[in-house]
């Protein structure tokens, strides 16, 4: 199964060209993580659906914990340069049958929700940055 899912990956990654295979693995772990973090914070609403906004919020914490101040090198790295680029990768794991949406999301929902200048500012990401996912939302 683990090798199933991995050859799905890599043939997206091939196919699209424009994101490495990593990029697709870090927005699954991102999306996880994103799960966590809203299950934490709203108990009673744990399982519900994450929208296009808090995912891409989401991942600029998960990035942020995850690579500090090179967070955003390492996004531009995979070929993500905006926000939109998250539901690209979001919208190509859904057409794989990897992910699920619903009817009510679409790409722009991801469409300019931050820049990358403002969240990944190497200056203001510390060691221990608090997540802003849920201050944003």
């Amino acid at each position: 199964m683990k090798d199933d899912f991995l050859s799905k990956i890599e043939t997206l990654a091939d196919n699209d060209g424009e994101y490495k295979r990593e990029a697709y693995l870090f927005i699954f772990a991102a999306l996880d993580n994103t799960v966590q973090a809203l299950k934490r914070a709203n108990a009673p609403e744990s399982g519900r659906h994450v929208t296009g906004p808090e995912l891409a919020w989401g991942i600029s914490d998960y990035a942020r914990e995850q690579y500090g101040p090179l967070a955003r090198a390492v996004l531009e790295h995979w070929g993500i340069t905006q926000t939109v680029d998250f539901g690209c990768i979001v919208f190509s794991l859904v057409e794989a049958g990897l992910m699920r949406k619903t009817e009510e999301d679409d790409l722009d929902d991801f469409r300019d929700v931050y820049t990358f200048d403002e969240v990944f500012d190497p200056k203001r990401i510390q060691s221990k940055l608090k997540p802003i996912v849920l201050e944003q939302l």
